[in-house]
C-alpha cells in the first residue's frame, strides 16, 4: 500500500485526488502544512506527496511553486480533481440553527453565492476543510456548520445540510504528485511522459523573455502555464515557472538545450504523464 502526505485531515480534497490519482487504497498520511508535506517525505523517503498547484477559481498556489524548487522533489504525475463542496453540521441540527460557517478560505471563496443566501451568518476561516469538519464533530459546535467534501462529512458523522454549493460548477483543482526518484521511477513504469515544469529566470533585459518562447514555438513544443514570481532580493526582476507539453520527446530536449544560453538557474523540476481529470 502506497503512503501519501497530504495538506489536511481525512477526508480532505488532496486524499481524495489520491485515492482517484492511484486507483487504489492508499494510507494517508495527514500534515498541517504543505511544507510538512516535503519533512514527511524527508523523513521517510518512500512517502508519496501530493500538493494543489492551482484552482480554476482562484488560481495559482504561490508558494508551492518555491516549495517545489527549494526541496527538489521531481515531480511524478498530476490529477485534475472536480471539486464539489457540501455544507455539513451535527446530526439534528437544520440550516437554520446555524449561526457560523467555518472553512479554508479558498473553499469559502468558491462557494460566495451559497454564503451570500445567509447574510446573517457568520463566516470563520480554517487551515482546512476537513479539519472544519473534524472539529465541528469533537467540539460538538451545535451552531456552526462546515463546508467541506461529503467524504469529511461522513468521515465524521455530520449531517449534509446543502449539496454542490460551490458557485462555479467547472471547479478543478490541478495537484501533483511528488517523491523521492527512485520512487518517481517506480510510479512512472510503463507510462509515456509528455508533460514536463520548469523554472527558469532571464537576463534584466528588453525581449528576453520572448526570445525564449519562440524557441518553444520553433520546437513545437505548447505552453500550458507560465508562472512569474518576483525573485526575493532583486527588485523587479523575476522567475518563471513554466510547464510544457509535447509530442516528441527528442525534439522536446532539444529545446530545453537551446534555451539554455537564453536563461539562467534554469531547473527541471519534473517530466511526468499529462494528467487525467475526474468528471464533473
Amino acid at each position: 500500500m502506497k503512503r501519501v502526505a497530504i495538506q489536511g485531515g481525512l477526508g480532505a480534497y488532496h486524499g481524495i485526488a489520491a485515492e482517484n490519482f492511484f486507483g487504489e487504497e492508499v494510507e494517508i498520511v495527514p500534515c498541517i502544512t504543505f511544507r510538512d508535506i516535503f519533512t514527511t517525505i524527508k523523513k521517510e523517503p518512500n512517502t508519496i506527496g501530493i500538493i494543489a498547484i492551482e484552482n480554476t477559481i482562484a488560481g495559482s498556489l504561490l508558494g508551492n511553486y518555491d516549495l517545489l524548487k527549494e526541496n527538489k522533489l521531481p515531480i511524478a504525475g498530476e490529477y485534475k480533481q472536480r471539486i464539489s463542496h457540501c455544507l455539513a453540521a451535527l446530526p439534528g441540527q437544520t440550516i437554520h440553527d446555524i449561526k457560523e460557517v467555518e472553512s479554508h478560505p479558498i473553499a469559502l471563496m468558491q462557494c460566495t453565492e451559497f454564503l451570500d443566501t445567509l447574510p446573517d451568518v457568520r463566516i470563520i476561516e480554517h487551515e482546512d476543510t476537513a479539519l472544519a469538519a473534524k472539529d465541528v464533530a469533537e467540539k460538538h459546535l451545535s451552531t456552526t456548520a462546515a463546508i467541506c467534501s461529503t467524504k469529511a462529512a461522513e468521515i465524521y458523522g455530520l449531517n449534509i445540510l446543502a449539496r454542490g454549493i460551490e458557485t462555479n460548477k467547472h471547479n478543478f483543482t490541478r495537484f501533483l504528485i511528488i517523491a523521492n526518484p527512485w520512487v518517481v521511477d517506480e510510479l512512472q513504469k510503463g507510462e509515456v511522459l509528455n508533460k514536463s515544469s520548469i523554472v527558469f529566470t532571464t537576463p534584466h533585459s528588453e525581449g528576453s523573455l520572448s526570445k525564449v518562447l519562440s524557441v518553444f514555438s520553433f520546437y513545437g513544443i505548447n505552453l500550458t502555464k507560465i508562472q512569474s514570481l518576483p525573485i526575493i532580493g532583486r527588485e523587479w526582476e523575476y522567475q518563471f515557472y513554466v510547464d510544457l507539453t509535447f509530442s516528441d520527446l527528442t525534439r522536446y530536449k532539444q529545446s530545453l538545450q537551446a534555451i539554455r544560453p537564453l536563461t539562467s538557474e534554469l531547473k527541471l523540476l519534473g517530466e511526468y504523464p499529462n494528467g487525467k481529470q475526474s468528471e464533473l
